[in-house]
């Protein structure tokens, strides 16, 4: 039974093409991983070590430009750590939540993206904001963790596309998710001046990556095409087929003749290829169909 569970569990983070799951499967896993070995620390009486004097030091990003040379990796790990079962909790139930109704409307693909640029672009705000505003120039050495600006990303996103989607909420009822959205982003303003600045400047970044990306989507680009992988074309030189544009017939073209012929073929084939048939000369169609008469 155990075994099967543990198939299920695995099933659904790795292969149930929900990128949800994933991401809740791998912070969960890590947020279990370090409290496991934190507990002997904590027996031993130096409770916090694991965490504090390396999680933060080497998986958190870090608001100090001169440590991002040797931390650069930590603008992704930071996303997979939490500062309490509370903070992992809460994240991880809106991106369940949230996620479910994103990919109602769009794919595996753009979901990852505005979930992983929306972390990177609340890193960046993070570590631009400590080192523009005055006041957090005496914690130059702060740290973020968390999803928060991920899964921040993806409220926005969800709230930008479907605004009046309305969701039930205990003791509020129905609420659209533009009200709920903007609820956030001014509770996340009102929090830039209490202890967590740090973290709620890390939210806004990914409300606006959010928002952008949703808006460009929208207006027809998808940045998400940028990671979409292209077919490769192919092309066969010993036969051209039948362009779908055209009824006109097209030969095949036999590889003989001279050279200086056959370079000339090549040439008008390498045209079909990226432009299609229909856009030859008057003159290539006849050197193309003298050609294959050969």
């Amino acid at each position: 039974m155990n075994s099967s569970l543990f198939k299920d569990l695995k099933h659904k983070v790795f292969h149930s093409d929900n990128p949800s799951y994933l991401y809740i499967g791998i912070s969960t896993l890590v947020f279990v991983v370090v409290g496991l070995v934190n507990v002997p620390f904590f027996l031993s009486g130096r409770g916090g070590l694991i965490y504090d004097d390396f999680i933060r030091n080497y998986f958190g990003f870090p608001a100090s430009l001169t440590a991002l040379p040797t931390r650069f990796y930590t603008i992704l790990t930071y996303q997979f750590f939490h500062d309490g079962i509370f903070h992992l909790l809460f994240n991880m139930l809106w991106l369940y939540w949230m996620g479910k109704i994103f990919l109602d409307f769009l794919n595996a693909r753009q979901f990852h993206f505005v979930y992983l640029s929306g972390g990177f672009l609340g890193a960046l705000l993070f570590a631009l904001a400590f080192n523009v505003f005055p006041v957090f120039r005496s914690v130059s050495g702060a740290t973020v963790i968390g999803s928060s600006a991920a899964v921040m990303a993806i409220v926005i996103a969800t709230a930008t596309l479907v605004p009046n989607y309305s969701i039930r909420l205990l003791f509020l009822g129905d609420v659209k998710l533009k009200y709920l959205a903007a609820a956030y982003i001014v509770l996340d303003l009102i929090s830039t001046t209490s202890m967590n600045a740090g973290g709620s400047f890390a939210h806004i970044g990914g409300a606006v990556l959010g928002f952008s990306y949703i808006k460009m989507l929208q207006n027809g680009t998808d940045w998400s095409n940028l990671f979409k992988k292209k077919p490769k074309l192919r092309v066969v030189r010993d036969n051209v087929k039948q362009s779908k544009r055209s009824e006109t017939a097209r030969p095949a073209v036999k590889r003989q003749g001279p050279a200086v012929e056959q370079r000339e073929i090549d040439d008008i084939l390498d045209k079909i290829s990226k432009s299609g048939y229909d856009n030859l000369t008057r003159e290539e169609k006849e050197t193309l169909f003298k050609a294959s008469k050969h």
